[in-house]
């Protein structure tokens, strides 16, 4: 093979004098296009150095496709749509809840215009912006108040920090969850200033325990509902109604984090049961703190509702503007919560509900209608079939619960020792594709759990797939 020398790469100006890189300066602009320029022949020039670089390298035809790569890939967004066949419904490292489409319009007229975040129209006069959802979230879960932060972890933070700061907080061993991201209990309280009083042990905490920790000292009662794992056979727990006996016979609030949340009894579409903040208000809590993104179906948030004169305290506590959220985050939960005034058609509106609640003949249909494609596209490399999987709706959710579906299974036709090479291969030629698909790699094969792909989503996945290089 004939190769060329350093001295025979053309200069960058001439580069920038081709036609083919002249349209791309008018696209991507001239400083871009320099750096990209720049960036191809210092490759080029590193190859020809060790020997290794072909004539056909420095022709302007590939010159121009190279530089072309170069500033796609540079213009490409860090923040990108993915394919979400992993099987996990609401899956953190993806963006948990996807929008309904009220949500997302809400949120577009937010960006586009200026909007009264802070301004009440009726007076004229300044506004508190916590008033845009209080009404709802007053509406829907019976509290006297509410207030709205960045993600349920910095709800429960401002409201330890505001009234335990200094001094003790009572919860079961049972209850010192550690979630995503390390986010442990113990830790946030040390964050918070307050002082951690475990009680009980980790499969039985009974009322006396709670009852007998209580000191001068002692600022609240916390009950953390244990959302991401289960402890069963021999246990007990005191419910919210008898914490709350408690707490009030000493003067003392009640705060139950509920970690994911809902606003709706899930049984009554055929999902397991999960505890909302109407059940835990009723039941006597003063404060409850639940997430916007995971089953609420919404955008990041922590929700914190309960008592006015707790609430009343949060809101003046400084770490409340630290913890705040923007004007696009009420825009989509303002949206999402006005979904929950119609529970009979929640199901259909809202994307999550629909997800988990959704048919496993659709899912079926699904699987059976990109079938085909795949088994085309990856012919020469796996056997495609479909098969029967389980969904998990994820983001600590309900985590021993799991939702029958269907799953495409691609067998690499390599076995043995390079089979692991081959799925490793597998999984990256679908994540590199135009929209990155996602699945998970279990029983030797890589599984696409069609759950999540919608009918509206089908034609873009095919069309893509000409595009998968394996």
């Amino acid at each position: 093979m004939q190769t060329l020398t350093p001295s025979l790469l053309p200069a960058v100006d001439k580069v920038l004098a081709f036609a083919g890189v002249r349209t791309l300066q008018d696209h991507y602009g001239r400083r871009p296009t320099v750096e990209a320029v720049r960036s191809v022949l210092g490759r080029l020039r590193s190859q020809a150095l060790a020997g290794a670089l072909p004539q056909a390298a420095a022709t302007e035809a590939n010159l121009v496709g190279l530089i072309a790569a170069e500033l796609e890939a540079g213009a490409r967004p860090a923040l990108r749509r993915v394919f979400n066949l992993t099987g996990t419904v609401l899956h953190t490292n993806l963006g948990r809840a996807p929008l309904p489409e009220e949500a997302v319009a809400r949120v577009m007229e937010a960006m586009r215009f200026p909007t009264n975040l802070e301004f009440d129209l009726e007076t004229g006069e300044r506004g508190d912006r916590d008033s845009l959802v209080e009404p709802l979230l007053v509406e829907l879960t019976g509290a006297e108040a509410a207030t709205v932060v960045n993600n349920n972890a910095a709800a429960v933070l401002l409201a330890l920090n505001t009234l335990a700061r200094n001094r003790e907080v009572i919860v079961s061993r049972g209850e010192l969850i550690e979630i995503g991201g390390s986010f442990r209990i113990p830790d946030i309280m040390r964050r918070a200033g307050c002082r951690l009083v475990e009680v009980g042990t980790t499969n039985r905490t009974h009322a006396h325990d709670y009852r007998d920790a209580i000191t001068p000292r002692t600022a609240l009662l916390l009950k953390v509902h244990t959302s991401n794992y289960a402890i069963q056979g021999f246990t007990a727990s005191a419910d919210e109604a008898t914490l709350a006996a408690i707490a009030h016979e000493h003067g003392l609030p009640l705060m139950v984090d509920l970690g994911s949340g809902t606003l709706v009894d899930l049984t009554r579409f055929g999902l397991p049961a999960e505890p909302t903040p109407q059940q835990a208000l009723a039941a006597g809590a003063d404060l409850v703190t639940f997430s916007g993104d995971k089953l609420l179906g919404g955008p990041q948030a922590g929700i914190i509702v309960g008592r006015r004169e707790w609430l009343s305290r949060i809101r003046k506590n400084p770490l409340k503007r630290a913890l705040r959220v923007d004007k696009m985050t009420y825009a989509a939960l303002e949206a999402v919560l006005r979904l929950y005034r119609d529970p009979d058609r929640l199901a259909s509106r809202l994307p999550t509900l629909r997800l988990l609640t959704r048919p496993l003949e659709d899912i079926e249909a699904t699987a059976r209608a990109i079938l085909p494609a795949l088994q085309k596209a990856l012919a020469r490399v796996a056997e495609v079939r479909l098969a029967p999987t389980a969904s998990q709706i994820g983001s600590g959710s309900l985590p021993v619960d799991r939702l029958p579906s269907v799953c495409v299974a691609i067998t690499p036709h390599t076995q043995g020792r390079g089979q692991g090479t081959a799925l490793k291969n597998l999984e990256r030629a679908f994540r590199r594709l135009p929209i990155p698909v996602l699945g998970r790699v279990a029983e030797g094969a890589l599984r696409l759990d069609v759950r999540c792909l919608e009918e509206a989503d089908v034609g873009p996945f095919l069309a893509q797939l000409e595009a998968l290089s394996c």
